[in-house]
């Protein structure tokens, strides 16, 4: 068997193949592309959360203090979330839960995870929770749509056998041939894309706090729901895909919810970016 083609990952009807690797050696330290794509989202997330902070009636240190309330609880969530349903892979060996470098963070655990720790954070600060999460959940959909490529590095989350024109080439190591598999961390990225940009757009129109967090539940909970059906290395409870329930239960909570506020008058100053401006005035007079 040829390495190379046994790490080449390739798109046929793109004209694509690639040998990324998984990491590269920095002295006696191995760098992941993993842990570099989840960081690179993460960085790309903040830095647009504190450009757009003024916008929700928040401060630059708001967010970088956030982050650090927020970051260990979206991590150690979804790796917990991840673990818990695929507990076989870890019970012979538990130290193996560490290895996050490996892959294995599911998302809708770092999801929980975020709003736990944006909670707890907007106690403290005594900030208003839905505005906080409006922009912190857009931020989690750039985080996601850069993320994704995590698992193209690592080589999973990717779907059933397909022939559809996306699809990607995976060397089996078994049959010694070519697979081909619908690439689902692509058609996620791609939506989490798309999704950012739509939300982005309806951030600069919302009527109430709280509006961008129901979409980010309706448009994620849309997508993921179809996606997961795609996968092969779902996280089951019995016979139910996890993500893909919980996923369809939010969808439908969060567009039941939109459609109900949306016929509800709502008044622009209970915003708390307008209740804020008053008082930005009076601390800066100039």
């Amino acid at each position: 068997m040829n390495p190379t083609q046994y790490s080449s990952i390739s798109f046929p009807a793109l004209g694509i193949q690639v040998n990324p690797g998984r990491g590269f050696a920095l002295g006696s330290l191995t760098i992941h592309y993993y842990g570099l794509v989840i960081a690179l989202g993460l960085i790309l997330a903040v830095v647009y959360a504190c450009k757009r902070s003024k916008h929700f009636g928040l401060k630059e240190d708001d967010i970088l203090d956030g982050v650090l309330w927020v970051t260990p609880f979206a991590i150690l969530c979804a790796r917990a979330y991840y673990v818990i349903f695929s507990w076989e892979g870890y019970a012979a060996d538990p130290i193996s839960i560490l290895y996050i470098w490996e892959g294995g963070l599911a998302i809708y655990g770092g999801v929980l995870g975020a709003v736990v720790g944006v909670t707890v954070f907007c106690r403290i600060k005594r900030i208003k929770l839905t505005a906080v999460l409006d922009l912190v959940l857009l931020g989690f959909l750039i985080g996601q749509a850069v993320g994704r490529w995590g698992n193209f590095f690592n080589r999973e989350a990717f779907g059933a056998a397909t022939d559809s024109f996306l699809r990607m080439g995976l060397y089996n190591t078994v049959t010694e041939s070519w697979e081909y598999y619908h690439p689902t961390f692509l058609y996620e990225s791609l939506w989490n894309l798309a999704g950012f940009c739509l939300l982005h757009w309806l951030s600069f129109r919302r009527r109430y706090d709280g509006q961008i967090s129901l979409a980010y539940a309706a448009w994620y909970g849309l997508g993921r729901a179809w996606i997961e059906g795609l996968r092969v290395d779902s996280l089951y409870w019995g016979p139910v895909r996890v993500s893909q329930a919980l996923a369809a239960v939010s969808c439908a909570a969060a567009v039941c919810l939109l459609l109900w506020l949306h016929f509800r008058p709502q008044d622009p100053q209970k915003l708390y970016v307008n209740q804020q401006a008053p008082k930005e005035e009076t601390e800066d007079p100039q």
